[in-house]
């Protein structure tokens, strides 16, 4: 198999002039919002913010923004940029966007939930683009002030004004990620990529697989604390090593026990049958299943996930990590 590499785009790609005379809306004023818009303004766009009364409308307030209701900052805008929370921009958009959206203008996002299942079907006389900085808000806005940036992808769904590419360029220099370099995608691929990897790995399978060595060693007679240690604390530390150097570099850092063991038992824990269960779930996302499934859960006020926060907020985990935290903290 031969693997293409991705074309990665830097400051020396992205000209800000061409956002000279525009006017950027951002939709929300959450951890994203707020360091997008943050590192946009400081960059010398003219930004201005959009947001329901609360929170996040007094925050950007208190930042000095030009705050004022959705509907009108989408129509004095020429950049309308949703960083709400997928479950919402739908109905926003309807209601608040749309109605307000001239041709020329963009659309812009920083997933591609919406447009990739259809919930947003912008007009055809607009671009569509997307800026998909790679870390939380925190970081994004953090690592601008110290001079660097987080890495991003971008990507163009629909390039009506023929200069879409140039624009999300720009924006992406804006809050500072072409510093540290930013990946041409597409809004399938970004949509499709992110879910599949919050699914099976980074958010569902390690805290379920964190949660069954966990009980596996207590139901064995093993102290909670300990186990806890063992399953869950200590996965930070290999992470960590994981980030800085890759999976070989993780291998030079632990013990040649812990390397043989790793090497030679992981693979029964993910074995064929667990690669088809991921095989599965990616189906299920390719072909807009999970979408579906989520989508009717918010609809109906999101019962199953209530459900489920509350369930495990009792599992023995959680009741003993919280204790053993308190270790960590300075007295």
């Amino acid at each position: 198999m031969v693997i293409k590499m991705a074309k990665l785009y830097y400051d020396k790609d992205a000209d800000l002039g061409i956002l000279e005379g525009k006017t950027v809306a951002i939709i929300g004023y959450g951890n994203q919002g707020s360091a997008q818009a943050q590192n946009m303004r400081d960059s010398g766009l003219d930004v201005i913010i959009g947001s329901r009364k609360g929170r996040g409308y007094d925050s950007a307030s208190e930042d000095g923004f030009d705050v004022m209701p959705i509907d009108e900052a989408a129509k004095k805008a020429d950049i309308i940029h949703i960083l709400i929370p997928d479950e919402f921009q739908a109905d926003v958009y309807k209601k608040d966007i749309q109605p307000n959206l001239e041709e020329g203008n963009a659309l812009m996002f920083s997933h591609g939930f919406n447009i990739r299942f259809r919930c947003i079907t912008p007009p055809e006389n607009i671009d569509v683009i997307m800026v998909a900085p790679k870390g939380p808000g925190i970081m994004v806005r953090q690592t601008y002030v110290d001079g660097f940036g987080t890495p991003a992808l971008i990507a163009v769904e629909q390039n009506y004004t023929g200069r879409a590419k140039e624009t999300v360029l720009a924006l992406a220099k804006a809050i500072g990620s072409t510093r540290a370099g930013v990946l041409e995608t597409s809004f399938t691929e970004e949509t499709e990529t992110d879910l599949f990897g919050e699914q099976v790995d980074l958010c569902g399978g390690v805290t379920e697989m964190i949660k069954a060595s966990f009980d596996i060693l207590v139901e064995n007679g093993y102290q909670p604390e300990l186990a806890y240690f063992e399953t869950l604390h200590e996965l930070k530390l290999i992470t960590d090593l994981i980030q800085k150097g890759g999976l070989e570099y993780m291998w030079t850092c632990v013990s040649n026990t812990a390397e043989y063991g790793g090497r030679t038992r992981g693979k029964r824990v993910i074995d064929e049958r667990v690669r088809e269960n991921m095989r599965k779930i990616l189906r299920d996302i390719q072909s807009d299943k999970f979408a579906r499934e989520w989508i009717d859960e918010c609809k109906k006020g999101m019962p199953n996930l209530k459900r489920m926060r509350e369930e495990d907020s009792q599992l023995e985990i959680e009741k003993v990590g919280a204790e053993l935290r308190k270790m960590f903290i300075r007295k």
